[in-house]
């Protein structure tokens, strides 16, 4: 592990991680790291093991070998649950919300350690109304926070592609997570619930939480990312800003190719 991941405070640390099937290596990374209070975008082609990535580290996937910490914790091979609970928590490519539920009632699900979910205590409402009051009124906050307070009453199901994103990450952060780890957030979604889901990551960096998110639109890694990260055939192949990433010959050769490489990459800065 890197002395300047200790250095700068990163948040989630790894080496040494490897994970196979059969004869196939999906992840091999030598050292890994994300820096606190940065939102990080995790890059690279198809098949590079990025979201292999993501299950190993949020207990999706269990490594070969490896071991990783969060928030100086050691958490190698934690369940997901625990690792959730611990304040890590991701949201998938494909949105996983409960279609025969109303959105509130998936975001009042995500929110942990809710004394009625026992059998007994939830024989005795008096123990847990007032809880559950709380919840509710955070998971209105946060869907207004979100821009889906219209359709809190609406079928889980009937929300668009952009809009079940929104959920997720609204019902990650129902845990007060200090780490959020989305998993492509902007697939399939249409430019307008894309800016509106990009100012919301923001916010949430903004509020002190740190955002580690998979992506392939470069525009979207140039305008919102403090750090980028690229993996190809399962290890990080380089790391720094936008700008420097997208200049590296091994990025450009192994993922972006010439003509991209030779494009300006655009920033959160804005133009110099």
């Amino acid at each position: 592990m890197s002395a300047d991941a200790t250095t700068n405070g990163a948040i989630l640390q790894a080496r040494g991680m490897r994970r196979a099937f059969g004869g196939l290596v999906a992840v091999d990374v030598e050292s890994f790291s994300v820096m606190r209070g940065s939102i990080t975008a995790l890059i690279g082609p198809n098949g590079a093991g990025k979201t292999t990535l993501f299950n190993v580290l949020t207990g999706f996937e269990r490594a070969d070998h490896g071991e990783w910490t969060f928030d100086d914790r050691d958490v190698s091979g934690w369940p997901a649950y625990r690792i959730a609970r611990a304040g890590m928590v991701r949201t998938f490519q494909i949105p996983k919300a409960l279609a025969r539920m109303s959105v509130l009632e998936n975001m009042k699900l995500a929110a942990q350690t809710q004394r009625g979910e026992g059998f007994f205590p939830a024989l005795l409402r008096r123990l847990w109304c007032d809880e559950e009051a709380r919840i509710e009124a955070r998971g209105v906050e946060l869907l207004e926070w979100v821009g889906l307070a219209k359709q809190r009453d609406d079928y889980a199901g009937t929300l668009s592609g952009g809009q079940r994103k929104l959920l997720e990450l609204g019902r990650a952060l129902m845990t007060n997570p200090r780490l959020v780890m989305l998993d492509e957030p902007t697939a399939g979604v249409n430019p307008a619930l894309t800016e509106q889901l990009l100012d919301r990551i923001r916010s949430v960096r903004d509020e002190g939480a740190t955002v580690l998110f998979v992506e392939h639109d470069m525009d979207v890694v140039g305008s919102i990312s403090d750090r980028v990260i690229c993996m190809a055939q399962g290890s990080v192949i380089a790391e720094g800003t936008a700008a420097e990433v997208v200049a590296d010959p091994q990025v450009i050769d192994a993922y972006l190719g010439e003509r991209h490489g030779e494009a300006a990459m655009p920033t959160s800065e804005g133009p110099t």
